[in-house]
């Protein structure tokens, strides 16, 4: 586990360099949405890895640094590193979601795209930073990342007052923002249900989490491309979320649609599917303990997408659910 020293740490350095975002109160769920679609570049990601590369040494900055990603934590880095003047090479898969890519090339990052999921691509990303002797900045397996993204949990428990939510529900790939949010907002003397949420697509944390070997997870494409991927066999991430973590839930691809037509119909909020994960895992009765507060990571989807998720709903609707 971080040491608990690091999160107040991670507080000041992130101060006035991220968005403090919203929380807003949904009474017909009986949960908080905290909106991390807001953040800057559209994810909670950016927390962690300007986080990280802040406490980086001079030397290892001078480097360059070498990260991989579905798209999120790539935009962080890339911003991180443009705000420091440093180079970064970013890793992706080459079925990595259009709009993320454009946005980290944006930034100034140079993407390699490679054959194959997010898993393929991080390897090539570690294997390239051992070759180019450049820095390695991973998406979920560093305890600096990790405590950037504890101050989602931070902000919370000041927002939310009295805190009073029976269950904390978050979207998990490699498991670095649940164990971040959980640690603080354990770090406060609050003590709350953590639930992670992962599509049944890719469910390598559930299996992990239940004494399932990755290699018994069969995976195919999902709307949460940001929870995709088997995780590092060695990462921190494995055991902070079997301790934290009360449990962790699988919702189908479908619900994930739902949920990302509830976002935009109830709060006029685009959501991805990697952060919708969480709502539809309240929409679908599997966050027993109310109120809840969903975690809401981000809003990276491709506008094409989102547009076909909502149409499709509304002609569903007109047509009673016939085709």
């Amino acid at each position: 586990m971080i040491p608990i020293e690091w999160l107040a740490e991670a507080k000041d350095t992130l101060l006035e360099k991220v968005r403090v975002t919203p929380v807003t109160f949904d009474s017909d769920l009986n949960a908080y949405l905290k909106w991390e679609n807001r953040q800057i570049t559209g994810s909670f990601k950016i927390r962690g890895a300007i986080n990280k590369i802040a406490n980086l040494q001079p030397w290892e900055r001078s480097l360059g640094l070498v990260t991989a990603s579905a798209g999120n934590h790539g935009q962080g880095v890339a911003y991180a590193a443009r705000e420091f003047g440093i180079h970064s090479v970013i890793f992706a898969s080459d079925h990595a979601v259009p709009a993320k890519v454009d946005a980290m090339r944006g930034l100034g990052a140079e993407v390699r795209l490679v054959s194959g999921g997010y898993a393929a691509a991080e390897k090539a990303g570690l294997g390239f930073a051992v070759e180019a002797g450049r820095t390695w900045i991973s998406p979920y397996n560093d305890g600096r990342v990790i405590a950037g993204q504890a101050a989602v949990g931070l902000e919370l428990v000041e927002q939310i007052q009295p805190f009073d939510a029976k269950s904390v529900v978050i979207p998990v790939g490699g498991g670095g923002l649940l164990a971040g949010t959980a640690l603080a907002i354990q770090s406060r003397g609050i003590r709350t249900r953590i639930i992670g949420v992962q599509s049944e697509a890719s469910s390598f944390m559930h299996a992990i989490f239940n004494g399932k070997p990755q290699e018994s997870v069969v995976e195919w494409d999902s709307l949460a491309d940001g929870l995709a991927g088997k995780i590092e066999d060695s990462s921190i991430t494995i055991p902070a979320v079997r301790e934290l973590a009360d449990d962790i839930v699988l919702v189908s691809e479908a619900s994930i649609e739902n949920a990302i037509v509830y976002a935009w119909e109830k709060h006029h909020e685009i959501i991805e599917g990697s952060a919708a994960v969480a709502l539809a895992a309240l929409l679908t009765g599997k966050v027993p303990d109310l109120p809840a507060v969903l975690v809401i990571t981000g809003g990276n989807i491709q506008p094409e997408v989102h547009q076909d998720i909502l149409s499709r709903s509304a002609l569903n609707r007109q047509t009673g659910g016939l085709r």
